[in-house]
């Protein structure tokens, strides 16, 4: 390659970066459609802090409020879980189950926020990361809602507010099932 054709060459080259960088700085995580709306919730098998094993199959029939988040995650995590847990309270009684599943943090630590918040609805480490993985989360928090016949229906990023859970919960609740 001569050299004058690898003085554009390089330009030519960095320009297509450049303008993937700006779209992706520019783009807000939580405007990007999630391509799993619409289609069969990703399969898990955890097993929640309290020992007992946990499955998305085990919950066919209900609607399922997945809920990914971590100790660490400061202040999204501590605002919405107040919410998560009067949203179980609320709803636990309507064929609705909320499930936590914990990423990226350690035992101990996932323990003192769950006693803290005195969650009481099954929530589970993700230890290698692979339901979260699988469900395409790149922050937390994320929630799902799978509706009862097991297809991720909504998604939020960032905290969740009892508004929002009702307002998803309360449709899902109105489909047949």
């Amino acid at each position: 390659m001569s050299a004058s054709r690898l003085r554009w060459a390089i330009p030519a080259a960095v320009i297509p970066v450049l303008v993937l960088l700006a779209y992706g700085f520019k783009t807000d995580p939580r405007e990007v459609p999630s391509p799993l709306l619409g289609r069969p919730a990703a399969a898990f098998s955890l097993t929640t802090f309290a020992g007992t094993p946990l499955s998305l199959e085990g919950l066919r029939g209900k609607v399922v409020m997945l809920n990914f988040w971590a100790s660490w995650c400061i202040p999204a995590c501590y605002e919405e879980a107040p919410a998560l847990e009067r949203t179980w309270q609320a709803y636990k009684d309507k064929g609705v189950t909320v499930v936590g599943v914990n990423i990226q943090d350690k035992e101990a630590a996932a323990r003192e926020f769950l006693s803290r918040f005195e969650h009481s609805f099954p929530n589970a480490p993700d230890p290698r990361g692979r339901v979260a993985v699988d469900y395409g989360v790149y922050g937390v928090p994320e929630t799902f809602f799978i509706d009862s016949r097991g297809r991720v229906r909504f998604k939020h990023v960032g905290a969740l507010t009892d508004n929002i859970a009702r307002r998803h919960l309360d449709a899902l609740l109105k489909e047949p099932s």
